[in-house]
């Protein structure tokens, strides 16, 4: 199995933190650095996109943790029942969104100063910070954002968290006291600690 990815992104991350639970054993890939075209493997030309065994490409990091789960159903780390499930789902949604957020406002940011739009750049961590906010809330109310002690929300969050640190740390400056207890209860998690992202 191979999981072909970057070391910075969100979810690549994620599904990263899902294999390490499950003790699934892959090959972690960068098509940038190995000079492939992840395209000639997902039609959409994005990461993460997992090739299995048989040379089937899975793409979407929804999609491919879905499968995970499936593969290998040991940690769970999504629940059955229905609503918790699609609680479940929605805490991946809202990392996601988020991270979808952040990076939008990095490549804005990135365009030149004559192209740039500050407020494309504002809106788009607007919509980080209202992520922010909610998880804070859900922390300082009820420690943990399942029952679970580690579960796919878990994944997806850290996984945003880490990469809005990484693209715009000022939205974690000040106020998320809840949030940084969090990051720091399972940064030494080796799931967590082994696919931080590169701080350069």
């Amino acid at each position: 199995m191979k999981l072909w990815s970057s070391p910075t992104s969100p979810y690549a991350r994620k599904v990263k933190i899902v294999l390490r639970e499950k003790a699934i054993a892959f090959d972690d890939l960068n098509p940038s650095e190995l000079g492939v075209d992840i395209g000639s493997k997902n039609p959409l030309a994005k990461i993460p996109t997992l090739e299995l065994d048989d040379g089937e490409h899975l793409f979407d990091s929804v999609v491919i943790v879905e499968y995970l789960e499936a593969l290998q159903p040991v940690p769970r780390m999504i629940p059955i029942a229905p609503l918790a499930r699609a609680i479940e789902r929605r805490w991946e949604a809202l990392a996601d969104g988020m991270a979808d957020a952040v990076v939008l406002a990095m490549l804005e940011g990135r365009r030149s100063e004559a192209r740039r739009d500050p407020r494309v750049v504002e809106r788009q961590h607007d919509k980080a910070r209202a992520g922010l906010r909610v998880i804070e809330t859900q922390l300082a109310t009820h420690g943990s954002l399942t029952p679970a002690e580690f579960s796919l929300a878990d994944a997806a969050v850290l996984s945003a968290l880490g990469y809005c640190e990484l693209r715009a740390p000022e939205l974690l400056s000040t106020g998320y006291a809840s949030i940084e207890t969090y990051r720091s209860r399972f940064a030494t998690r080796p799931s967590v600690k082994e696919t931080s992202p590169p701080r350069s």
